[in-house]
């Protein structure tokens, strides 16, 4: 009978420090994933999340892939799928046909402002200049932060090359 409540014992200790070591290797493993991702560029954080697929097969599409891997630092605005599917119908698909390279290249370099602007910079000015060459217009009011006509919905994740901010609208240069 004791060794039975001793064996019992056991299997009740080794589960409950097997628990323990699960629960801290989850931390240490959610540490690791934020480490490993600031160590990626724009375009690895972007490729390693669904939420982005659409703009990722923009980038691939338009030839961007290598210049938004390069140094920076940069900081792009990143629409979500949803952001394109707000698009009028057809849009995203025109734009993806080899003979509208150019226009694609436009609208995607007009998301991407050179240099590292975080959250705390961007409520400090009222417009930023895009690759694209077009001004970017910023307006914060409290919590929110617009850029053009799309919301900031995420901010400052960090990346090799400089730093996202996730947006619910597509934003278009000016004719």
């Amino acid at each position: 009978m004791k060794s039975i409540i001793l064996k019992a014992s056991g299997i009740f200790l080794a589960t409950v420090l097997s628990f323990s070591a699960f629960a801290g290797y989850g931390d240490a493993k959610d540490k690791a994933k934020e480490m490993a991702k600031s160590e990626m560029d724009v375009v690895d954080i972007a490729a390693s999340d669904e939420n982005f697929s659409t703009l990722v097969a923009a980038v691939k599409a338009a030839g961007l892939v290598e210049a938004l891997k390069a140094d920076g630092p940069i900081t792009v605005f990143v629409p979500t799928n949803e952001a394109f599917a707000k698009l009028p119908a057809g849009t995203v698909e025109n734009l993806l046909k080899p003979e509208n390279k150019d226009q694609l290249i436009e609208v995607l370099t007009y998301h991407v402002v050179p240099g590292k602007v975080t959250a705390s910079d961007v409520v400090m000015v009222d417009s930023a200049n895009s690759l694209q060459g077009q001004a970017i217009n910023v307006t914060v009011d409290g919590d929110k932060v617009m850029v053009n006509d799309a919301t900031v919905i995420q901010t400052d994740i960090d990346a090799s090359n400089g730093v996202i901010h996730v947006i619910d609208t597509v934003i278009l240069p000016q004719s």
